[in-house]
């Protein structure tokens, strides 16, 4: 894809490769498999140690990871990750030096990437000229918890012009209606909330986690993934029962802060946590 600027606008050419996140999902799908999609924050604990550990994910055949992009204003954010944003804040970590990272790892890696940060860093950017700097450096799609859902329309249609994808959140609250106009927008899948409230691991998942995801499934012919609250492997094969994926962001991000306290292997510790979880992939 050829991305060009002209008076900050995007100006894509045919995007002929599929995108990475369908693509993967698709032969999940195909061969009857279930994926696991890690979050991790960049630039914890520095942004070298980031694309190590994105290399350890690669080879362990993750579905996708989650790139979380610190923000200080975060929203949905439980106490673990917004930890890990003030810590990679606090070493001067920035888009920029994200990005770069993100465009070396593509030299040799296609483990497919979704950058996931607050809208209002995409509104500061620019919406097209953030699109285009995401796209140039090979990140697969955004995930933007606080975009709004009325204003949502004009963003995926540029994120899809970009050949990028556009999960949007669903909440356990969200009436059906509403469900079905996030559905609608979404691209590459629908990222089930398993809980209401802020991320964070949960020692129980709802009851009727599995019925809802299935309904949106139904309603919404997507793949759903699922999020917030995952942190074991049995959470995990309780999730994939209906959902094609599941995503664990707090627990694995509270073992890299802790390894990195304890003056731990982070990269060791955090493939070693994601093998783990994997076995509650089923198949």
């Amino acid at each position: 894809m050829i991305l060009r600027w002209s008076a900050g606008l995007i100006v894509a050419a045919m995007n002929t490769r599929t995108n990475r996140i369908e693509a993967g999902l698709a032969a999940l799908s195909a061969a009857g498999r279930k994926g696991l999609l890690p979050y991790v924050t960049a630039g914890v604990p520095n942004i070298e140690t980031t694309e190590r550990i994105l290399e350890a994910l690669a080879d362990l055949g993750v579905t996708a990871v989650e790139l979380g992009i610190p923000y200080s204003d975060s929203i949905a954010d439980g106490p673990v990750i917004q930890a890990s944003f003030a810590r990679a804040l606090d070493r001067g970590v920035r888009v920029r030096e994200i990005l770069a990272m993100v465009k070396r790892f593509r030299r040799s890696h296609e483990l497919p990437l979704l950058a996931m940060l607050s809208y209002s860093i995409v509104c500061r950017v620019g919406v097209d000229a953030f699109i285009g700097r995401v796209a140039e450096a090979g990140i697969d799609g955004l995930i933007l918890p606080d975009l709004p859902l009325e204003e949502a329309p004009p963003v995926a249609e540029r994120v899809a012009a970009a050949g990028l994808c556009l999960p949007l959140l669903v909440s356990p609250a969200s009436p059906p209606e509403r469900r079905r106009r996030i559905a609608q927008l979404s691209s590459g899948f629908v990222y089930y909330i398993s809980v209401t409230g802020i991320t964070g691991e949960r020692n129980q998942l709802p009851p009727d986690l599995v019925q809802n995801v299935h309904d949106l499934r139904q309603a919404s012919g997507q793949p759903v993934v699922v999020g917030f609250g995952i942190g074991t492997a049995d959470q995990v094969r309780l999730v994939c029962q209906e959902a094609d994926g599941a995503i664990i962001g707090s627990a694995l991000v509270r073992r890299i802060l802790e390894a990195e306290d304890a003056g731990q292997d982070v990269v060791q510790v955090a493939a070693s946590a994601v093998r783990e979880w994997m076995t509650g992939l089923p198949g």
